[in-house]
């Protein structure tokens, strides 16, 4: 059995010291006295520290994207802003994460709109936005992703022109970003796409079509935006414009999010695996050669994807 510890009584330590050799004693002393001489401690280098600066100011709006809803892919610009605001209006795409930045007491609004139903009208959304501004409060409107991207934000900065409110934007994260990386491929490479397209799929739902012809290339990389209900009119569309059945094509939902879910395959078979395996929405599209890489990334592990 081995022997209990025992403690060094204060009578015993200068034996422990008389075997230490002679000069790493007077290295340590040295050393003591190097860190508390004043010049050192003026000249060393500080801790890295982030300078957040600046004020929510009152009056005005701040159009905020929220990234995928990853809390961690929030810029900090928007934190510090979700943490100042006086009011919040934010989207159905913005997660509880993001918004338990926002301290106890601060208003909120909700406007968020689900696929073929809008809770509240993108005019009456702007007049909020004004609304609160005139009463003097500094207001974030907060979108999911970035707020460029297919967000509507063009409509609410007329309405807050209009009004002569100064309005402030705040990229966030924007969804193609998200999906691919979470995936572990680029959105554009040089052995497989030397251009990136952002498309929305709102021209499929309203009677309407994208130039196929325009799409069908090779040498590119094509995001659908809300494309969940239209993945069959797409893959027939780019197929009938030229581009191969094989061609790859992937789905990924809920991006970053612990339920993130993704297929992959091809132009031909897609639509046959979503009915097979359905996905939530949001879900984004990608369709190109970089899909291909999926298979050989090692962060495929932790995306969740089904072949």
């Amino acid at each position: 059995m081995r022997a209990p510890s025992r403690r060094l009584k204060p009578s015993k330590w200068s034996e422990v010291v008389g075997r230490v050799p002679s000069g790493l004693v007077r290295l340590g002393r040295d050393a003591t006295r190097w860190l508390a001489d004043p010049w050192v401690s003026r000249h060393a280098p500080e801790t890295p520290r982030l300078a957040l600066s600046g004020d929510c100011r009152a009056g005005s709006v701040y159009l905020v994207g929220a990234g995928s809803g990853d809390l961690e892919l929030l810029t900090l610009k928007a934190a510090r802003l979700l943490q100042q605001a006086d009011a919040v209006v934010y989207d159905r795409l913005v997660g509880d994460e993001v918004l338990s930045l926002v301290p106890a007491g601060r208003e909120r609004y909700y406007v968020g709109k689900a696929r073929g139903h809008h809770s509240v009208p993108q005019a009456e959304i702007g007049a909020l936005l004004v609304e609160l501004a005139g009463q003097g409060k500094a207001v974030v409107r907060l979108k999911g992703g970035d707020p460029g991207v297919f967000g509507r934000m063009g409509e609410e900065l007329a309405a807050l022109a209009e009004a002569g409110v100064p309005a402030h934007i705040v990229p966030g994260i924007t969804a193609a970003s998200v999906a691919c990386a979470s995936m572990g491929i680029p959105l554009t490479d040089r052995g497989h796409a030397q251009q990136l397209r952002f498309i929305t799929a709102q021209l499929c739902r309203e009677g309407g079509a994208p130039d196929w012809a325009a799409l069908a290339r090779r040498d590119e990389t094509l995001v659908f935006y809300m494309g969940l209900a239209k993945v069959a009119a797409i893959c027939a569309g780019l197929r009938g414009a030229g581009l191969p059945d094989d061609w790859p094509i992937m789905l990924v939902a809920n991006a970053s999010l612990p339920d993130q879910a993704a297929l992959t395959g091809t132009l031909a078979d897609m639509p046959a695996r979503l009915e097979a395996t359905p996905l939530p929405s949001p879900c984004l599209i990608v369709v190109g050669s970089v899909v291909s890489m999926v298979e050989t990334s090692p962060a495929v592990a932790t995306a969740g994807h089904q072949d």
